[in-house]
């Protein structure tokens, strides 16, 4: 998520704009290897371990006329309990104009003037944006810092029908956890969320479920892709994969008919433990697919490949939906000398089917580590799609038959300890250059890269030997943006990266899952990014959500979601996370009084410290390396502090240290 910079003239002439993958030979996909020491790092979380936090909610608003008189202006209003002793919300109406007055639970009317500053007592407004570049939705910020307790009533006036949304900041020690149910994501699903309280006690402790307050009413709000809004009723009757009965926590679900990307967002209503009126809400961004692959068989078949491998295929089943590769993964065990089941390595990848089966590489070198044999199973079997990495079909154990392998009996001739892990056992055998490849490329590159909905950012003048990858404001998903990136590297023999935002994660990914410049290049920092969302943002979901009304031009990205992010990171080896240096910055803060932030809007939804789009706990990328968090610094240009890429010492650090 990036705001677009401005490139200087001198910049244009060394810029050049991502091919579309039509125009570029695919990439040479990797076969993914790696010691079962990783199996647990490989594994997909439950989603209760990625869940949104919401300490507020975003509250849809229709202004609809008054239908007993043709004459009078649209009307509408909102409840917004006051929590905390204050109030404070962004509302944003698209390109209409409403005119709001806010009335207090003592009959109080107050009408904010736009440009009043913030007072105590008093009702300002001041203008904001959510969202950077082509996505920003422009709102106004109304505080009210000295408000009395109870439920205030938000009444708004407008020429014409319309609607909107309103974003209203709740206290911190409140929040609401959601999370979506464990389940499929293919159309005609029904897919279920969960909801649950949280919050902390003046001495800063935990308080889970019906210690941090009481739910008195949830449901499901659900976007439909064709734009359809439905309504769907949450339980906490111990029927809806919701725990036990009367726990608190609220499970409900709805169906997704069509493939698609879908906006959930839980609603929540109650009582915190503090005896106060509270609404929290959470957006989910799900994707749902055409599950257009199964497993169809029982049985892998092992049969010897090129360079002393194996292949390990899949017997599969594909429908007109499918796509030209899938994600991959599974645990190979085998036998050890005693009987006795022995883990020998995991295996993956983008694979492409043929012929009714996914060949997934395999080095036999593994197994004389291991010290297995015959007879091989492949375990946690999970075929996922590419660009959301939703589970199309899985198997917990699928025996291998093995033919006469003359590579696996080779391999098995080395002693167990004689076996080093190689790149080749990592990422199988690097593909052979064409000389037309070999032509067209020459030389080591610095390749600086941008993030979602965004134009170039980078200063190209502060790096050397550096182009722009230029993709300007699309959105991708990771496996797409990366495939870009390393066509558009392909123009040299090898290049680094110096990436901001999402631009980070799909540099990761090209490197885990294809061949590419990254491969050859030599230096100290092979990748290097900053403000990644590498555990994604909640923004992801209040962006879709109000973009499903007044619309986004990029639209919905769920690869930066948090469970998104998790499922993501649940195929991303720890070599190829060790190669990954980051930084990450939030805004300074100037006083403990002052609530301090990037951006007005943002701040109502992350948690500090924030650059106004990741926060610092999920710009985390665990097995990488870690270079410095700085303040004072924001995700863009726009924001209250300058943009973090425009660091100029940052920039020749990073310049200094890049691999080519």
């Amino acid at each position: 998520m990036s705001r677009t910079w401005n490139l200087s003239a001198a910049c244009l002439l060394a810029c050049l704009s991502a091919p579309t993958l039509a125009q570029q030979a695919p990439l040479v996909p990797k076969q993914l290897s790696g010691p079962p020491e990783d199996f647990a790092a490989m594994r997909r979380l439950d989603p209760a371990a990625s869940p949104i936090l919401s300490r507020s909610a975003l509250l849809p608003i229709e202004l609809t006329a008054d239908p007993a008189d043709a004459s009078a202006p649209a009307r509408a209003h909102v409840d917004l309990p006051a929590e905390g002793g204050r109030l404070r919300w962004v509302m944003f109406t698209g390109d209409a104009s409403w005119q709001p007055t806010l009335r207090g639970p003592d009959g109080q009317v107050m009408t904010p003037r736009a440009g009043t500053a913030a007072s105590a007592g008093a009702l300002s407004a001041a203008s904001t944006v959510l969202g950077q570049g082509p996505q920003a939705q422009r709102g106004t910020e109304f505080r009210l810092d000295q408000a009395a307790p109870g439920t205030w009533s938000l009444q708004l006036r407008g020429a014409a029908p319309g609607h909107g949304y309103v974003l209203a900041e709740g206290a911190a020690g409140t929040q609401l956890a959601s999370y979506r149910q464990a389940g499929g994501q293919w159309a005609g699903q029904r897919i279920g969320l969960d909801a649950v309280l949280t919050g902390s006690d003046a001495a800063g402790r935990t308080r889970m479920a019906l210690q941090a307050g009481r739910i008195g009413s949830a449901q499901l709000r659900v976007i439909a892709p064709d734009g359809a809004i439905t309504s769907w009723p949450m339980f906490d009757d111990g029927r809806h994969a919701d725990g036990a009965a009367g726990d608190g926590r609220y499970g409900g679900d709805f169906p997704a008919m069509a493939p698609g990307t879908y906006v959930a967002q839980v609603v929540v209503r109650g009582t915190s433990a503090d005896g106060q009126a509270f609404v929290r809400t959470a957006e989910h961004v799900v994707p749902v697919v055409a599950r257009s692959l199964r497993l169809a068989g029982d049985t892998a078949l092992a049969a010897d490949a090129a360079g002393g491998r194996l292949l390990l295929d899949l017997p599969v089943a594909t429908t007109a939906a499918a796509t030209d590769h899938y994600r991959v993964y599974a645990q190979v065990w085998g036998t050890a000398r005693d009987g006795s089941e022995v883990p020998v390595a995991w295996v993956g990848g983008m694979v492409a089917p043929r012929d009714g089966r996914l060949p997934v590489g395999f080095d036999p070198r593994w197994a004389a580590r291991a010290g297995a044999r015959a007879p091989f199973t492949l375990r946690q079997v999970r075929i996922e799609d590419p660009d959301q990495f939703v589970v199309l079909d899985q198997a917990a154990d699928l025996p291998v038959t093995v033919s006469a392998s003359r590579a696996l009996a080779t391999a098995l001739r080395t002693p167990a300890t004689a076996v080093t892990i190689d790149e080749a056992m990592r990422m199988g055998l690097r593909p052979q250059r064409s000389r037309l490849q070999a032509q067209a490329a020459s030389g080591g590159r610095l390749l600086l890269v941008h993030g979602y909905c965004s134009e170039g950012v980078w200063p190209q003048s502060q790096f050397s030997n550096a182009s722009t990858f230029l993709d300007a404001n699309q959105n991708r998903s990771h496996d797409q943006f990366a495939q870009l990136l390393g066509q558009f590297g392909s123009q040299w023999t090898s290049f680094g990266t110096v990436a901001h935002s999402q631009g980070g994660a799909a540099a990761l990914h090209l490197y885990t899952y294809y061949w590419s410049g990254l491969d050859q290049a030599s230096g100290a920092r092979l990748m290097q990014s900053v403000g990644t969302p590498y555990q994604g943002t909640n923004l992801s979901g209040i962006l879709a959500t109000v973009g499903s009304w007044f619309g986004i031009a990029c639209g919905a990205n769920s690869d930066m979601t948090y469970d998104g992010a998790a499922n993501w990171l649940a195929g991303i080896p720890d070599w190829a996370r060790a190669k990954v240096n980051y930084y990450t910055t939030s805004f300074k803060t100037t006083h403990w009084w002052v609530n301090d932030y990037c951006n007005i809007a943002s701040d109502l939804v992350l948690s500090d410290p924030e650059d106004g789009t990741t926060e610092q706990a999920y710009g985390q990328l665990p097995g990488a390396i870690n270079r410095g968090h700085t303040t004072g610094q924001c995700h863009t240009s726009g924001m209250r502090d300058p943009a973090q890429y425009l660091d100029a010492s940052r920039n020749a650090l990073m310049d200094a240290n890049a691999a080519r």
